[in-house]
């Protein structure tokens, strides 16, 4: 069963994809998997919000992305994270512990 991807985890995977290298509209659609004219739309919005920005190289339209695209990415990416790291409380009697797992260890 394939799960959808949210609008967001589209916006991280186009800027992931661009933090690699400047891409056509057509290769980036290849590298993520992604319909042109979806892509265009998650495009435009990343462009009004300063993110990608488009740049002609070589006769060819790239998209770049720019320092606050590069900003937001890092932010996600720490967002996501801390999401993998999950505190779990398990109360036994009058003495709480608090076990913290990252990554699949355990400490306490």
């Amino acid at each position: 069963m394939h799960v959808r991807k949210s609008k967001l985890e589209h916006y991280q995977e186009i800027l992931e994809t661009l933090l690699k290298k400047p891409l056509t509209i057509d290769n980036l659609a290849y590298e993520t998997g992604t319909d042109c004219a979806v892509l265009q739309q998650r495009l435009d919005f990343l462009t009004v919000q300063g993110l990608v920005r488009e740049q002609i190289l070589g006769g060819r339209t790239l998209c770049v992305i720019t320092e606050r695209g590069m900003a937001v990415l890092k932010a996600l990416s720490l967002q996501r994270h801390l999401e993998k790291i999950k505190t779990t409380i398990t109360a036994t009697g009058e003495n709480p512990q608090i076990t913290t797992t990252v990554d699949g260890y355990k400490s306490k």
